[in-house]
Order: structure tokens, then sequence, then C-alpha cells
């Protein structure tokens, strides 16, 4: 945690000598900031926050692209004459335990078009999400577990 705070306040000094507090200066700040920890690491023993910062950087991407194809299979089916919809819902056994997990999933999955989460279990077993376009229901599960769930475990863990 430290050195996420460390990070943060690079990224702010960065931002300032720059004369311009904007999202791209912050976002440059942060990145000389990683590169500056990263020269320091052995001596600060953040080893574990850029492991965790590649995870999140790798969540994000993959969220970005799974956000993009499925943009691109919605915009697809309202523009042909011919739905491709096979809508329904699928009860996804969760392997995360916290508040936090469970709620970073479902929220990426709502914010994906096409899927929608609508309940967890009341033994927190299960998240219900229901899908537009549904060929498996075990290939959907699947696809949630080891896409996004294992990704957001290994972010939040």
């Amino acid at each position: 945690m430290r050195a996420f705070l460390w990070n943060i306040f690079l990224a702010m000094l960065w931002a300032s000598l720059a004369g311009q507090l904007t999202v791209f200066n912050l976002a440059v700040g942060f990145a000389l900031g990683a590169l500056v920890l990263s020269f320091v690491r052995r001596e600060g023993g953040s080893e574990r926050y850029f492991v965790k910062l590649r995870q999140a950087v790798g969540l994000a991407a993959f969220f970005l692209w799974e956000l993009l194809l499925s943009n691109l299979r919605v915009a697809y089916d309202v523009v042909t004459p011919h739905h491709y919809m096979r809508p329904g819902i699928v009860a996804v056994p969760l392997d995360a335990e916290t508040d936090a997990e469970i709620t970073l999933l479902a929220n990426l999955l709502t914010l994906t078009p096409g899927t929608l989460s609508l309940d967890v279990s009341a033994d927190r077993r299960f998240l219900y999400v229901h899908m537009m376009y549904i060929e498996d229901a075990d290939v959907a599960r699947r696809q949630i577990k080891d896409g996004y769930e294992r990704r957001v475990l290994e972010v939040l863990r």
C-alpha cells in the first residue's frame, strides 16, 4: 500500500511540475512514478505492488477488450434484420468470497453489454447473470469464471 501512495504522490508531483493538472499529466506521472519505484523496489520492499499493478492493468485490458467485443456483437444484432439473441439466466458458482470481490465481479459483468448481474444467492455461492447470447450454459459459466472472476481474484487477493 505504501508503494501505491508513493506512486500517487509522484504522479501529483509530476502534474504540478508540468503546470497543468490534467488526466494526461497524471497518467504520465503515474507511469514515471512506477518506473522510479521499480528502480528502488529492492530497498522499499514493494515487489508485490508491481505484481498487483500488472494484474490490475491486465484486468483493465481484458475488460476493455470484452467491452469492445460485446458492443460489436450487440450492435451487429441491432442492425441486422435477423436477431441472434438467445437470452437466459445462468447461475455462476463463485470462488469470490468477500463483498469487494463479488461486487467488482458483478459490476464488471453488468457494465458489459449483453450481460446483467441479477442477484447473489443467500449463501453467497452463486451469482445469477442474465445473458443475451447463450449457446451453452456451461461454456458461459466457464467464460465468466476463467475470464472475469479469475482476474478479479488475482487483483484483490
